[in-house]
C-alpha cells in the first residue's frame, strides 16, 4: 500500500459529500460523475488507471454516506479505513469489486458503531 491509496480514498469521499449537497447533484450522481472524471484524469496521466480510479470509486462510496450522520472527521477515519481494508483484501478476494464493497461497508459500520458508542462526532457542515 503506499500513500496513494488513503490520499485517493479522501479526494473521492470529500468530493462526494460536499457535491451530493448541491442542488442538481444526489450522492449517486455526484459518485459516478466523479468517478468517470478522475478515471480520466488518471489514464491521460498514464498512472495505474484502473487501480487508482477503484480506490476512489470506494472513497466515494464513502462520501455517500447521509450527512446528518457522517461529519468531517468521521468521514476522513471511514475513508483512511477503507484504504487499508481495501489493501489488505484485494490479494484475499478474487478481483476489485468484493474488496471494494466490504471494505467500504465495513469501514463505515466501524465509525459509525463508534458513533453509537459514544464516540465524539464531528461538527455538521453547512454549505
Amino acid at each position: 500500500m503506499t500513500i496513494a491509496y488513503p490520499v485517493l480514498a479522501l479526494a473521492g469521499a470529500f468530493f462526494t459529500f460536499y457535491l451530493a449537497k448541491h442542488n442538481r447533484f444526489d450522492a449517486i450522481r455526484a459518485s459516478a460523475a466523479l468517478s468517470i472524471i478522475a478515471y480520466l484524469i488518471f489514464a491521460q496521466l498514464s498512472l495505474n488507471a484502473e487501480l487508482y480510479s477503484i480506490v476512489f470509486f470506494g472513497g466515494t462510496f464513502i462520501g455517500m454516506s447521509a450527512p446528518h450522520r457522517f461529519g468531517v472527521y468521521t468521514l476522513a477515519s471511514s475513508a483512511i479505513i477503507f484504504s487499508l481494508f481495501f489493501a489488505y483484501l484485494v490479494p484475499i478476494l478474487d478481483g476489485f469489486g468484493g474488496a471494494l464493497g466490504i471494505s467500504a461497508f465495513l469501514s463505515v459500520c466501524i465509525c459509525h458503531l463508534f458513533i453509537l458508542l459514544g464516540a465524539p462526532r464531528s461538527k455538521k457542515t453547512k454549505i
